[in-house]
């Protein structure tokens, strides 16, 4: 059995703050069973101007925030998707918006950069979204083989794009992590997370930000994890905390193996592995 948790989050502009409390909630988990963990978009730093998350980018596979990350995923022993931190890119004027997956060993074990970037007009009271202003888009898609499970990354708006996951192949976990805004959470956000559940007949943990932030961003929250027949498993509304479900990744493959959609597919991107 894998305990997953999609952890949801009113992140604030202060780093620490964000990163003590990631904690509080890793110290309340179960230690006698496999746990994934998966943190929302900007979970270290959100509410400010994308020039601060520019301004606060670390390096690869140093710097505090991703130091803090492995030192937790190595004392609670669990899997941690750090939803999204910036890291540096070839430009100066652009950070990667990077979603790690750490083991419980603390060992990064690959990296995803967001590649759908979010430049949209939205009827709410931000209206004008540019994420490409300092953000640089990822080329790669990323499935990492892990003891419990092939889990792909993709992140908020990537959800969108079904063409990202078809070119994941087979998968039994995937982790997204959000910051989708109320406006388009409300019309769409379980929609498109259940849709993609029972396309790749994966169990799917979507862990968002929730609330209204320091930059009167507001954001949807409703945290969730669907099993790959499409059932919702676990929620967590509109408040910061946690939605866990205990589930048998053997389950997917023997859906699977009654109804084998991949090898149906007759449009399967050639892409796939």
């Amino acid at each position: 059995m894998v305990n997953l948790v999609a952890a949801q989050m009113t992140s604030v502009p202060d780093i620490n703050e964000n990163l003590d409390w990631v904690e509080a909630q890793l110290a309340t988990l179960p230690s006698d069973e496999d746990t994934l963990v998966v943190l929302p978009e900007c979970f270290a730093c959100f509410g400010s101007d994308e020039k601060t998350l520019l301004d606060i980018a670390e390096s690869r596979y140093e710097g505090k925030i991703q130091s803090r990350l492995s030192s937790m995923a190595k004392s609670y022993g669990c899997y941690i998707v750090s939803g999204t931190l910036p890291l540096h890119s070839n430009d100066d004027a652009h950070f990667t918006a990077s979603c790690l997956l750490i083991d419980p060993q603390g060992v990064i074990l690959g990296e995803y950069q967001k590649i759908h970037l979010f430049d949209v007009e939205v009827n709410d009271s931000t209206r004008s979204y540019k994420e490409s202003k300092h953000t640089q888009a990822g080329q790669e898609v990323v499935v990492l083989d892990t003891p419990i499970g092939r889990i792909g990354l993709a992140v908020c708006y990537d959800v969108r794009f079904p063409g990202l996951f078809e070119a994941m192949g087979d998968i039994d976990i995937l982790a997204l992590p959000a910051a989708f805004t109320r406006y388009t959470g409300d019309a769409h956000w379980h929609t498109l997370l259940r849709a993609r559940a029972i396309e790749k007949q994966c169990f799917v943990v979507g862990a968002g930000q929730t609330g209204v932030h320091a930059n009167q961003r507001e954001t949807y929250g409703h945290s969730l994890i669907y099993s790959p027949w499409g059932d919702l498993l676990a929620e967590q509304a509109d408040k910061p905390g946690m939605a866990q479900a205990s589930v048998d990744i053997e389950e997917r493959k023997a859906l699977e193996t009654k109804m084998p959609l991949s090898k149906h597919n007759r449009f399967r991107s050639h892409f796939v592995k």
